[in-house]
């Protein structure tokens, strides 16, 4: 009887962390859900919103991307004042203001709504891969997978069906506005954590990445891999179209491009966790994406879905690397400062890939010069998964 008696407190704590553990992820994946709708839906619509000039669209287009450079390279500071838990909080009432903004009144204010939703989005980027080190120590690669998942779902529904709802309810704003709701969901599954102080990311201490190799092969890897993603949402209905498919069917394949990438979303970072080194797997996905790039420039239309099929897989390159912000480090605070180095360094160099992509189909009249340049920097990405790969733990600490 009392061994029973003594039993029943451990049993009860078991099953309030069990339930605690699946709250946390049940936020996280809500979290994810929120980070790229907000810009796929505006995408969306662009072409229908009146009253704005062509630059401004261009401008829009660009924001995100800019944004989640410049806002990004603030995560780790956010964390260290804040805590971590608190830091996604702030991300999340930004976003949420944000959507609601831009849809309230003159372009203007879709212009400065944009960029607070983006800010939001660009610190929970950067700090959702610590939550899930610290929340989920032994589950890093499978929750990772999930929330990588969970994202580019969201990314295609809200692609989806934005302009259905605007057409329904008589107004691009409510077609936009929508998704605010979808974050103030969000937020309210987080308030509980809003009260957690103990992922303050190392107190006072601070991380030093500058000089670690590791460190910035992971870095290049997120930047070319982020490059990729952005020509393909970019330009990839484009290239279908100039080899004759019509702009339903184009917009088609880039859906199946982006819908065909979330089981391998969930599986990649699992794979990533049991392989002792990542280099491989990186290698092998940035060969497929080559495939399906070299298949756009020799036989786009013979094997167009294929090609899409190809280019979404490849795409998974992107859980793999926010695996790495977790595996390469020891630390929250280091998983932080990695993810805030590689996320802003790495987005500022892929802002301009869409742009370049652009000016020399333009200027050569040719897809042929963009995808030879999108196939060298396939080769580079190899070589910068191999040493980001390796097997080693980086994020030396110092005192302020």
């Amino acid at each position: 009887m009392t061994s029973r008696l003594q039993s029943r407190p451990e049993s009860s704590s078991s099953n309030t962390a069990a339930r605690s553990t699946v709250w946390l992820l049940v936020a996280v994946l809500l979290v994810a859900a929120n980070l790229r709708g907000g810009i796929t839906s505006l995408g969306a619509l662009l072409d229908g919103l009146d009253g704005l000039s062509g630059g401004t669209k261009s401008f829009l287009t660009s924001l995100p991307v800019l944004c989640f450079a410049v806002v990004g390279a603030t995560g780790m500071t956010l964390a260290r004042r804040l805590g971590v838990h608190r830091g996604i909080g702030v991300a999340l009432g930004l976003l949420a203001a944000g959507l609601l903004v831009r849809v309230i009144g003159d372009p203007w204010l879709l212009l400065v709504g944009t960029f607070v939703a983006c800010a939001g989005i660009a610190l929970a980027n950067v700090l959702l891969p610590a939550v899930v080190k610290e929340g989920f120590p032994n589950r890093v690669g499978a929750v990772t997978g999930a929330y990588s998942a969970v994202m580019s779902l969201g990314a295609a529904i809200a692609a989806g069906v934005t302009v259905p709802i605007a057409h329904a309810a008589g107004s691009w704003r409510v077609g936009l506005g929508v998704w605010a709701v979808l974050a103030v969901v969000a937020l309210v599954a987080w308030l509980p954590y809003l009260r957690e102080r103990e992922l303050r990311s190392g107190g006072r201490a601070r991380v030093s990445l500058w000089r670690e190799p590791v460190a910035w092969a992971v870095t290049l890897l997120f930047g070319t891999q982020s490059l990729f993603a952005y020509v393909v949402m970019s330009w990839l209905p484009s290239i279908y179209a100039d080899a004759g498919f019509g702009h339903a069917t184009a917009g088609l394949l880039l859906a199946v491009s982006i819908l065909v990438g979330v089981p391998v979303y969930f599986l990649a970072p699992t794979l990533a966790i049991r392989a002792s080194s990542q280099g491989h797997l990186v290698a092998v996905l940035t060969a497929l994406l080559a495939v399906g790039f070299a298949g756009l420039l020799l036989a786009p239309v013979t094997g167009a879905w294929l090609w899409a099929v190809l280019l979404g897989v490849g795409g998974a390159v992107f859980p793999v690397t926010l695996t790495l912000f977790s595996i390469r480090t020891a630390t929250t605070a280091g998983t932080t400062a990695l993810s805030s180095m590689a996320q802003s360094i790495g987005y500022l160099f892929a802002a301009g890939g869409p742009f370049v992509v652009g000016l020399l189909r333009e200027s050569t009249g040719s897809w042929s010069v963009p995808i030879a340049l999108l196939l060298g920097l396939a080769a580079v990405q190899v070589c910068a998964g191999y040493v980001a790969g390796r097997p080693v733990v980086i994020g030396a600490r110092t005192e302020d």
